[in-house]
């Protein structure tokens, strides 16, 4: 089997790519070539373009990762021929013809969520009053303070637009699960990467559990990266 070395990371809303840090540390220090995808947010197909031109660069197979909305991205993009695996950090995981939004309104949202109606220019951003105990609870508040002034604009577009064939159906796929997301709750986690047949593992933490427990999630796309090939 061929080793896999090539890991592309791909960010959700109200977050940008700087949020990979710890990951990105964590991982190549551990021989990984690591390339983060910077997401417009303006639209799913923009958002997915933008991640094949990242994988048109890798130089062979490749963990593709995607947290939050990143999930629906790389479900999109996923079916790129460099793609050996899909990982799914506490994301959307919709189906062909599926949008996220329909699995986020699969189940009642947690008091601490703090996802706006979009304004009228189309944008969705995430409640200052909320953002800390709704997106990152496990992480110091001057932190989640920095991470809500720089959560940019979120078409809302890129919610309600359907995957036009879902990655997933074609490659491996592995997920974890944050057991206590208020943004994606657990439960719509569960419900999605049950019916795909995603391998998933539990890990205590918020929705932004990539920022609070790097090491611990990079460790599980290394053990993904391990059993695809053959050690």
């Amino acid at each position: 089997m061929t080793t896999i070395k090539n890991i592309v990371l791909v960010h959700g809303a109200f977050s940008d790519g700087s949020g990979y840090r710890g990951m990105y540390d964590a991982l190549t220090k551990q021989g990984f070539k690591v390339t983060i995808v910077q997401n417009p947010l303006t639209s799913l197909k923009d958002d997915a373009t933008a991640t094949t031109v990242v994988l048109d660069n890798q130089d062979g197979p490749t963990i593709l990762a995607g947290h939050s909305w990143g999930g629906a991205v790389i479900t999109e993009a996923g079916n790129h021929p460099n793609v050996a695996a899909l990982v799914y950090i506490a994301a959307f995981q919709p189906d062909t013809g599926e949008s996220a939004l329909q699995w986020f309104r699969s189940a009642p949202p947690a008091p601490e969520n703090g996802i706006q109606a979009p304004n009228e220019k189309g944008i969705v951003y995430y409640a200052k009053e909320t953002f800390h105990a709704g997106f990152c609870a496990d992480i110091p508040a001057e932190d989640a303070a920095f991470m809500y002034a720089s959560q940019g604009a979120f078409y809302a577009q890129c919610f309600v637009t359907p995957i036009t064939e879902a990655a997933w159906r074609h490659k491996p796929s592995y997920g974890i699960i944050a057991t206590e997301d208020k943004s994606i709750l657990p439960e719509i986690q569960r419900n999605m990467y049950a019916r795909s047949n995603t391998k998933t593992i539990d890990l205590k933490a918020s929705h932004a559990l990539h920022i609070s427990q790097p090491q611990a999630v990079a460790d599980f796309i290394v053990q993904v990266a391990a059993e695809l090939s053959g050690k």
